[in-house]
Parts: structure tokens; C-alpha cells; sequence
């Protein structure tokens, strides 16, 4: 079983990363900001109170993150294992964590604020099915609108550079601390995240010892 944690700033690549890195070797990715963001979309109370919190540029709540966590955890649903992204942010969640799971490995995305902002200010999303776009790599074929459905496309309520700002300054503050504590049971593999996704796959899968990433178009 191979469990591993992955960590770094917003717009470094967690989500993209670790969905490449489940794809084939049966790990479950469970990303804390799409279980929020999807609470957001479908209207529950939770949604309601991650809304709030994210159009103010701020981080949602240790117990309501640690509650979120467990709860996913506890679904035992990952035979293989599991690489967890936007978890832990802080100490408290970091101590949290290593007092209730074991992990093989902590992944961390290194990369400029100057770089974060280019890419996370470029992000653009449909708000009616959910897709995602970034204005650099992967733009819409209608400008601002959604190649799926055709919806106008919207930035998500954290993507301002108010929000982003304020993520900014939580993570160097906050999170990049929490290193310095799974530092001292876990083994940290600093990844240069600025190259192509395909590449940063390569090169975490190259630092585990797991098997080559073969990409899909190859």
C-alpha cells in the first residue's frame, strides 16, 4: 500500500500531479478542495460555509478540515492506497495527521509566487459543468465560453489577487512550517514543479522508485 501526501502552493500542479500519479497504480486521490468545492456547487450547509471563507480569501477551519479528512479517510475505499493534495495547511493539521495515519511520502511542489500568479490568475472555470480551463495552456475554443456546454466561463471566488494574495501569505505563514514537522518521522521530496506536467510526473515518480509515467499520448 503506498500512501503519500502532496504538498504545495495554489496553482503549483497537487491536483494535476495527483491525478496522474493514481491513474495506474490504483491509488485513490482524495483532495480536500474538491470535496469542499463540490459542497459549494451542489448548495449544502457546508457549501455555504466554505463560500464565505473562500470569497474572503481565507482558509477554512482546522475542525471542519480535520472532520472533512477523517471522514473521507474512513471510507476505507483505497485498497492500493492514497495521495492526498490541500491537506494538512497548517501544524495543528499537521500533528493531526501524523497522530492518526501513517504515510509513505510527502511530495512538495516547489515554486515562485511570481510563477503562482501567473498560472492561478489565468485559471478560468464553467460554473455550470465544472470544467476547468487556464488562459496559458488549455484555453477554451470560444473565448470565455465552455467547449462543453457553452456556459460563460468564471473565475472561482478564491482566484482574485486579493484572495490569492492572502493564500500566499497563509501558505509561507502556515504551511510551509508544516515540513519542518513531517520532517521529523516522514521523507520530504522536494519537486521542481516549473516544467511540463508530464515532466514533474516523471520526476516524482523517478524520486519514489515507482514505475515510469507513460503519458497517454505516447
Amino acid at each position: 500500500m503506498r500512501k503519500f501526501v502532496i504538498m504545495g502552493v495554489q496553482g503549483s500542479g497537487k491536483g494535476t500531479q495527483s491525478e496522474l500519479l493514481c491513474a495506474d497504480l490504483d491509488l485513490v486521490h482524495i483532495s480536500v478542495g474538491d470535496i469542499f468545492r463540490w459542497n459549494v456547487q451542489n448548495h449544502t450547509k457546508l457549501g455555504a460555509q466554505v463560500r464565505r471563507t473562500m470569497t474572503a480569501g481565507e482558509l477554512v477551519g482546522d475542525d471542519m478540515v480535520e472532520s472533512v479528512v477523517r471522514e473521507r479517510l474512513d471510507r476505507h475505499d483505497w485498497n492500493f492506497g492514497f495521495v492526498i493534495d490541500g491537506f494538512p495547511r497548517n501544524g495543528r493539521q499537521a500533528e493531526f495527521f501524523m497522530e492518526s495515519y501513517d504515510i509513505d511520502a510527502v511530495i512538495h511542489l516547489e515554486l515562485p509566487d511570481e510563477e503562482v500568479r501567473r498560472r492561478v490568475l489565468s485559471r478560468r472555470l464553467c460554473p455550470n459543468c465544472g470544467m476547468d480551463y487556464n488562459l496559458i495552456a488549455d484555453r477554451p475554443e470560444v473565448e470565455g465560453r465552455c467547449d462543453i456546454c457553452g456556459h460563460e466561463l468564471i473565475r472561482r471566488a478564491d482566484d482574485t489577487p486579493e484572495a490569492l494574495d492572502a493564500r500566499l501569505r497563509d501558505y509561507h505563514e502556515k504551511t510551509r512550517p508544516v515540513l519542518d514537522i513531517f520532517g521529523r518521522k516522514e521523507v520530504i521530496h522536494d519537486i521542481d514543479a516549473h516544467p511540463s506536467a508530464d515532466e514533474v510526473q516523471q520526476s516524482i515518480r523517478l524520486t519514489l522508485g515507482l514505475p515510469d509515467y507513460k503519458p497517454a499520448s505516447a
